[in-house]
């Protein structure tokens, strides 16, 4: 399990009547949700999850797998393992849809807007999320896990999102 680092709040009294406690903040927080969604996922390679939130509230949360009604990659095998296709190629041939496709998708489905919403992923998002990202107009996007994908890299800076990488620390949990 993954855990972000806490931070004292100054200044804060909590119930013993001390003058500091120790609180997450909210990206942490959110990323660490964003692990458990991922935990959702059906993919045999990687576990990728995603969530969109504003005003501090979740709107919709997305893992990489299988759509609805198909067999998943757990019951039937990985055709990308099988065809020993290397990870961040040929994203085509691949039964999972991505864990921000998903979260966008999830969005629709539920009438969520997500426009100007903060995206929360496991792992920095691939060309192809990230142009379908940038298109939701989200303001920002936080990661854990770096992705080798520099074009991506280089939309989002050029549509002028923030994207940041949270630092994670292994828990002994």
């Amino acid at each position: 399990m993954y855990v972000l680092a806490t931070k004292t709040i100054k200044n804060a009294k909590n119930k013993g009547g001390n003058e500091s406690m120790s609180r997450m903040p909210w990206p942490e927080y959110f990323m660490n949700i964003t692990y458990m969604v991922a935990e959702r996922s059906t993919c045999l390679r990687r576990k990728v999850g995603a969530i969109a939130v504003r005003d501090k509230r979740i709107l919709a949360t997305g893992y990489n797998g299988a759509p609805a009604l198909v067999a998943h990659c757990a019951e039937i095998g990985c055709l990308r393992e099988t065809l020993q296709i290397p990870s961040g190629q040929r994203h085509e041939i691949c039964r999972g849809l991505h864990a921000e496709q998903n979260v966008i998708i999830q969005a629709a489905i539920h009438n969520a807007q997500i426009r100007n919403a903060v995206i929360y992923c496991t792992t920095h998002p691939c060309v192809m999320c990230t142009k379908m990202l940038i298109n939701c107009a989200v303001s920002a996007i936080y990661y854990a896990e770096d992705y080798p994908d520099p074009l991506a890299a280089q939309l989002l800076h050029e549509a002028g999102i923030l994207t940041e990488q949270l630092s994670l620390a292994r828990s002994s949990q």
